[in-house]
């Protein structure tokens, strides 16, 4: 990889699928999504068959904890060797320009490789790529078995860049027709539509570059906050797949002693995106409880200690309403259960936002047996369906505002864990491009 201007970030040499290879079938969906719809992976599966796909390549979720696991990952491994063997990649030294439009909207996001070294996800950290959300330890393992000792990584991780200038990935947009195309096609399943254009201008590439330096500029940093001198910049904010950036992290914190600094595993391949694009939107991510045991009403008021109010709903609208439409300084949890809907307003919250209000019950109440598993969706429509099946409970959130999101993650630290969602299951990021690890 090249260096850049910018001590945290490299140019990428990537590899693409050869030409004769079918792209739709190629580009899949992040392994986190459908965790709790396996038809949508049977769907994957059968739409791919034995065609070069990067489903052979990385573990959907849904399959973690199940017997063949193991053997799962240890096929991803010999089939990763096997595509090299075939020579089935071309690789390209370069920024990607990313276009996606999905849900009729459309966003742009850059390609780029991050130095692991300037990465911290641990609570409180002032480093220059920090995770937003709460890191759920546990889910780090699986992860680690997945990627260590594969010569590939896959990236689904979208970063986030406070640049209301524009002036990082917007002028790479202006400028598109005159940027070499690597792909355009259709993406399985009702996902939208997937554009990447290669930056070979070093004119074009010194510019974003610096550009993004220029974010990072300390004192320009306390000004657009409001925070002190020599407060520790954020240039680089994690939106989606911190658990694989975090993972790339761990093995990378076990591997640099015995290689050298300029070993590619200790940069992540991502795409970074600008929180002020219009075609990104912020989703709340829904909670699943399934085989609930107890009776949930009684437990939040235990919880609560009385300071709980509830309203039943005449229909799920009417929840989806007052939940996104509070304000003042109790917090609206929307409850989905099969006999409806209904609205609990917590007094005295323990926390900044309802997710955080909420999420210290539901670790609480799971610990204690009210539930036996707990799933985060995206989309209104899967919590409610979910939701209103016997045995379960859905938990409805309202979204984070972008407006506000650095400058809390700055000021407060990380989000409660599964604040938030760029995009609802089928806007989420398809891994389509590769980067040799080992």
């Amino acid at each position: 990889m090249t260096s850049a201007p910018m001590a945290s970030v490299q140019i990428p040499r990537i590899l693409l699928p050869r030409p004769e290879v079918e792209l739709h079938k190629w580009a899949v969906i992040a392994c986190d999504q459908f965790t709790s719809e396996p038809e949508y992976w049977q769907q994957v599966a059968e739409l791919v068959g034995d065609a070069p796909s990067t489903y052979h390549i990385t573990l959907p979720e849904v399959y973690l904890g199940t017997p063949d696991e193991a053997e799962r990952v240890e096929m991803i491994r010999r089939t990763m060797q096997d595509y090299l063997a075939r020579d089935l990649f071309v690789e390209r030294e370069g920024l990607v320009l990313v276009e996606r439009t999905a849900g009729g909207r459309t966003r742009h996001g850059l390609m780029l490789a991050l130095d692991l070294e300037q990465y911290d996800f641990s609570r409180g950290a002032g480093s220059l790529i920090r995770a937003t959300e709460g890191t759920i330890l546990e889910r780090i393992p699986p992860r680690v078995r997945i990627r260590l000792g594969a010569p590939l990584e896959l990236p689904h991780i979208l970063v986030l860049i406070d640049d209301p200038g524009r002036t990082v990935i917007e002028p790479l947009v202006a400028a598109r027709q005159s940027l070499t195309s690597l792909y355009d096609f259709e993406l399985m399943l009702g996902s939208g539509h997937l554009r990447g254009y290669c930056v070979t201008d070093r004119g074009l590439e010194g510019q974003a570059l610096g550009a993004l330096q220029a974010l990072s500029d300390p004192l320009s940093f306390c000004r657009k906050y409001g925070v002190e001198p020599g407060a520790p910049v954020l240039s680089f904010a994690v939106g989606d797949g911190n658990h694989s950036l975090a993972t790339a992290k761990t093995i990378w914190e076990g591997l640099k002693t015995q290689v050298g600094p300029d070993h590619p595993a200790r940069y992540a391949l991502v795409e970074i995106e600008n929180i002020h694009d219009e075609g990104l939107e912020f989703e709340p991510i829904l909670r699943v409880l399934f085989d609930v045991q107890k009776d949930i009403v009684g437990a939040l008021n235990g919880f609560y200690e009385g300071r709980c109010r509830w309203a039943a709903c005449a229909n799920p609208d009417e929840m989806i309403a007052r939940v996104e439409g509070q304000a003042g300084p109790e917090h609206a949890i929307g409850i989905i259960t099969p006999g409806g809907c209904s609205v609990i307003s917590v007094a005295e919250p323990p926390a900044n936002l309802p997710v955080g209000t909420i999420q210290g019950f539901l670790d609480a109440w799971g610990k204690s047996g009210g539930f036996a598993r707990i799933d985060y969706v995206h989309g209104k429509d899967v919590a409610l369906r979910l939701g209103t099946q016997p045995g379960n409970i859905g938990i409805y959130l309202p979204a984070i505002a972008k407006s506000a999101f650095f400058r809390t993650v700055i000021v407060d630290g990380a989000l409660p864990r599964k604040t938030f969602s760029m995009g609802e299951a089928k806007e989420k990021r398809f891994y389509m491009e590769a980067r040799r690890i080992a």
